[in-house]
């Protein structure tokens, strides 16, 4: 990444967080990510802030993610079918008040974006990657628009409080949320306006999203982090917490070419979308996915754990012992709450199995390295 120190948003053409300046004032290192300017460290450094979102909670913007309004035309019923039809996941099944995790698919089976949606009652909200934010909010405009408005919200931050305090914090502010459990969603009317809440987050911990108006969001973000267990935490803890978690994230460990069995994503697809089930197929490259749930696919994502203290990155090319080539990288790095590095890649399945040794090419040098199970550390999800 490149530091824009010397460089502003304006001289980059990058687009602002509504909290910049609060980011700036508090020593956040702000690089290019995904067409914003984004902190990706604080004075306190990635391995800091990733510790103190592991004990205690940390204080995530996310507001360059998209949100995204679906309100029906007419029906109710039409625009869930409609945007069922989009992905291999029940959406019709979802009760109001929840969140579900889903994965939009292209014909050839690939993963054009993962997301979240939620059942608001008389319309659903959608939150998707900010990199595809444009490219997804064009799908569901040319697929959905005989039966709902796609509303693009543009007046909201997003922000994400994780760790195990997460809820001790919020709690402070609006009492309520400690009755919600994991993927509830519920909105609070608050002295920072109407929060739309979550129980969810892509740490590995437990927390919330939380939705908050462009007027609340400086004073919400400024009240939790005046709390002792509020920290800031910037996009390299984010990215090596999500990594611990075994999530994936997209442009590199799932894309267009990526299959979400491939992807080891069947959990997100229920019994009802599969085969024999109610509502089977019906979803853009429902031949391939469908075929691989029943035959597996023929490379899988495995969790790596590399001997030594030399991590593996993106792009380090994986082989048996014999230099038979099997596989890549797709995320890699030094996990600090386990003490050594860890990786994510894929590889031929029949070389997927926990356990197995495999070798990584490190600077022209072939490095020992075990397929793991992932997560690499226990989720704290409040069930």
């Amino acid at each position: 990444m490149t530091d824009l120190a010397q460089n502003g948003p304006e001289e980059t053409g990058l687009n602002r967080l509504g909290l910049h300046d609060l980011h700036v004032g508090l020593g956040g290192r702000m690089v290019p990510f995904a067409g914003y300017a984004m902190p990706v460290q604080y004075p306190a450094g990635v391995m800091a802030e990733h510790l103190h979102c592991r004990a205690a909670a940390g204080l995530f913007d996310v507001s360059h993610m998209g949100q995204v309004i679906l309100r029906p035309k007419g029906d109710m019923a039409a625009l869930v079918a409609g945007f069922e039809a989009l992905m291999p996941v029940d959406v019709a099944g979802l009760a109001e008040g929840r969140q579900r995790y889903g994965l939009f698919t292209n014909e050839t089976g690939g993963i054009l974006d993962d997301l979240m949606f939620a059942n608001r009652g008389d319309h659903l909200l959608v939150v998707v990657n900010a990199a595809c934010k444009e490219d997804d909010i064009a799908h569901m405009q040319a697929h959905l628009a005989d039966v709902a408005e796609v509303l693009p919200v543009t007046d909201r931050a997003l922000l994400a409080l994780q760790g195990p305090l997460a809820e001790t914090a919020l709690a402070r502010l609006v009492p309520d949320v400690a009755a919600m459990r994991f993927m509830d969603v519920r909105v609070f009317d608050t002295l920072f306006g109407a929060l739309w809440i979550s129980r969810s987050g892509y740490t590995g911990e437990d927390g919330f999203e939380i939705s908050v108006p462009d007027g609340g969001a400086e004073g919400l973000a400024t009240a939790l982090l005046a709390m002792d267990e509020v920290g800031p935490i910037g996009l390299g803890a984010r990215d090596s917490l999500r990594l611990e978690a075994g999530l994936c994230l997209y442009g590199h460990d799932i894309d267009a070419t990526t299959s979400p069995a491939e992807a080891g994503l069947t959990w997100a697809i229920q019994k009802v979308r599969r085969a024999g089930g109610a509502r089977e197929g019906g979803f853009p490259g429902d031949q391939r996915i469908l075929e691989e749930l029943a035959e597996g696919p023929e490379r899988c994502r495995v969790g790596l754990r590399p001997e030594g203290r030399a991590p593996m990155r993106e792009g380090t090319e994986l082989f048996t012992p014999d230099g038979t080539p099997v596989g890549k990288v797709t995320s890699g790095g030094f996990g600090p709450s386990v003490g050594a590095p860890i990786a994510m890649g894929y590889v031929a399945a029949a070389f997927a199995t926990p356990g197995t040794a495999l070798l990584g090419e490190v600077r022209g040098k072939k490095l020992p390295v075990t397929v793991a199970t992932t997560p690499f550390h226990p989720t704290t999800y409040k069930r």
